[in-house]
């Protein structure tokens, strides 16, 4: 490997470390917005976003890509989907972190990538080896135990998982730059925020001019807590293989589980203990058998 090589891989782990770090705190965050609803949280984010890209693709002489996007309509059509999807997620995440689902949340993102597996096998025709089906079955004991555990499925984390990887599905099939892609998601979300902001939002919080300073700037806020992380993600995906990439994708759920444990004191059960030692095993079954699959391609 050169030096060059060297310095790009070494520049990824750092990206890498900083996406999914920002990720796993992002509920303190949302947190100290305790007291604004879910929804006008997710209207600030979609909002501050929009203008944030807007200007770094300004700057970024992006718009090439923006408008070769609008014309072609498939595109456009994923990217509504997607739009919708992503808008989701960020309202059950939210709604989950200051309602004291925490947990929840972060075993949402510990099933995304076997969510992920199975919506490759099953929209694009990927197969599944056979390890990965131990993988798959391992996390299926452990939904299985917490159904029999609270006699119900957890919704949230299913909420979360599903939305994320159909979204992350829906963006692998436009093959987009993050930075446009989601500029174009927060533009087709923009005039539903706008309007819901304008006329169905009466909390104390919903003016700003009636705020404190200091909440509207944390409300601000919401659009680089939103971009920074991703930015950050796509020079790590430019810059390392995907089966290296794949081992920090659980910084994020692990930081929030412990967020969730200690900072914020949720309570940690053994039939829920028995839930994430079954996914954790799945998990690193499903990482190892990626590593070993990786390096026989290489061979």
């Amino acid at each position: 490997m050169d030096n060059q090589t060297q310095h790009r891989t070494r520049q990824g782990v750092i990206f890498a470390l900083a996406a999914y770090t920002m990720w796993g705190i992002a509920p303190i965050y949302f947190k100290m917005l305790s007291a604004v609803p879910a929804v006008e949280i997710l209207i600030h984010r979609i909002v501050w976003s929009f203008f944030l890209l807007a200007g770094l693709i300004h700057f970024g002489q992006g718009w090439h890509s923006f408008r070769s996007v609008l014309k072609d309509k498939t595109k456009s059509f994923y990217l509504l989907i997607s739009s919708i999807l992503i808008g989701g997620n960020w309202l059950i995440f939210i709604w989950a972190v200051n309602s004291n689902h925490m947990l929840e949340a972060s075993l949402g993102y510990y099933i995304n990538p076997i969510i992920n597996v199975i919506l490759g096998m099953v929209f694009l025709n990927e197969r599944l080896r056979p390890v990965q089906w131990i993988a798959v079955a391992l996390a299926f004991v452990g939904v299985i135990i917490e159904l029999i555990a609270f006699g119900s499925i957890p919704s949230i984390s299913f909420a979360l998982a599903c939305s994320f990887a159909g979204y992350g599905l829906l963006r692998k099939k436009v093959n987009l730059d993050a930075q446009t892609g989601l500029f174009i998601e927060t533009l087709v979300l923009l005039p539903i925020a706008i309007t819901y902001w304008g006329f169905f939002t009466h909390s104390e919080t919903s003016n700003l001019f009636h705020n404190s300073w200091h909440l509207n700037a944390l409300l601000m806020l919401a659009g680089a807590v939103t971009t920074a992380p991703l930015l950050c993600f796509t020079g790590a995906a430019t810059r390392l293989k995907l089966s290296t990439l794949g081992f920090f994708q659980y910084i994020g759920p692990s930081l929030m589980f412990i967020l969730a444990i200690t900072l914020y004191g949720e309570q940690f059960s053994l039939n829920k203990a028995s839930t994430f030692i079954f996914i954790w095993a799945a998990l690193i079954v499903f990482t190892l058998e990626s590593v070993k699959f990786s390096k026989d391609n290489r061979k």
